[in-house]
């Protein structure tokens, strides 16, 4: 079953491909139907949703607004459908979770299960996506919340809750620079470090801070997955960077979070995602709530 109305489905097709042809073949109709209702959607707004190129097509200003407001009808539709047929069926409840590394090591995973307690016939499914993956879930309306590490606002979105993550030193209890109340980025510089790789909040500023002091770091190990870190500070190897959520795994054990003396690694939040404008269920506000609490309490 349909929840948009034809022409705004045509639209959203061709806005998500790019292409009139693609969403011809998609929508299996051909692409001079795509173009009619194309062209009388914008006889009714009264103003164009698509610049034509030889590339392809491009959104307007109008195109963005109206893109924004069918993937929010498309989700609604699509969580009442599921709502409804649900209710008929007896099945249970399904929420879409999308979390970083950093807060699907400890913080989102926690809050889940507190709320799986209380929530038996909910079934939540996690996925572990980067940041900036997670949250284009969210505007596209794939996903039901998100928690993320960002740098700066964040667009489309709604943000539900935010807290400061700065990045703190990690290393084993036996490592020289065990016990000091804070680090230096040289001191950094003087150990193997593991880090994740460019294009992550964390490494955003650890490169920022890097080249602002013009010191040039001993990168042993590259990972985006906490475990392998953990374990190579654990090790005695050398040091990682990891946010204070990450204190609450019980990966953490025999390891020491030490903060870094330098203003850049203050710049990240961690922040819960969902989709602006959308109405929630009650059950996904609640979970909401469940996250919220243990960021609070972390």
């Amino acid at each position: 079953m349909q929840t948009l109305p034809t022409a705004l489905r045509y639209f959203h097709e061709v806005a998500t491909t790019g292409s009139i042809s693609e969403a011809a073949e998609t929508q299996h109709v051909s692409p001079s139907a795509i173009s009619r209702q194309i062209s009388q959607l914008e006889r009714q707004i009264g103003s164009p949703v698509f610049r034509r190129h030889a590339r392809g097509m491009e959104l307007t200003d109008a195109g963005v607004l109206l893109l924004t407001h069918t993937r929010r009808v498309q989700a609604e539709g699509e969580q009442l459908l599921q709502d409804l047929g649900q209710i008929s069926s007896g099945i249970s409840r399904s929420i879409k979770v999308v979390s970083s590394e950093g807060l699907a090591a400890s913080v989102t995973p926690r809050a889940i299960a507190a709320f799986c307690k209380l929530h038996p016939q909910v079934s939540v499914h996690l996925t572990v996506l980067p940041s900036a993956d997670a949250a284009r879930q969210i505007v596209e309306g794939t996903a039901d919340i998100a928690t993320v590490f960002t740098l700066g606002l964040q667009r489309d979105v709604q943000v539900e809750y935010s807290r400061p993550a700065p990045a703190f030193a990690v290393l084993a209890t036996g490592h020289p620079l065990a016990g000091k109340s804070q680090i230096s980025l040289e001191e950094l510089c003087r150990y193997p470090l593991s880090m994740t790789a460019k294009g992550i909040t964390q490494r955003e500023l650890f490169d920022i801070a890097m080249s602002m002091a013009g010191l040039t770091p001993n990168i042993a190990l590259t990972t985006d997955h906490i475990n392998p870190a953990m374990e190579f500070a654990r090790s005695g190897a050398g040091v990682t960077l990891l946010s204070q959520f990450a204190r609450d795994s019980a990966l953490s054990e025999g390891l020491e979070f030490i903060r870094i003396d330098h203003p850049a690694f203050a710049e990240r939040t961690a922040q819960i995602l969902t989709m602006p404008r959308r109405r929630q269920p009650a059950l996904v506000t609640a979970l909401i709530q469940h996250i919220t609490d243990v960021m609070k309490s972390s």
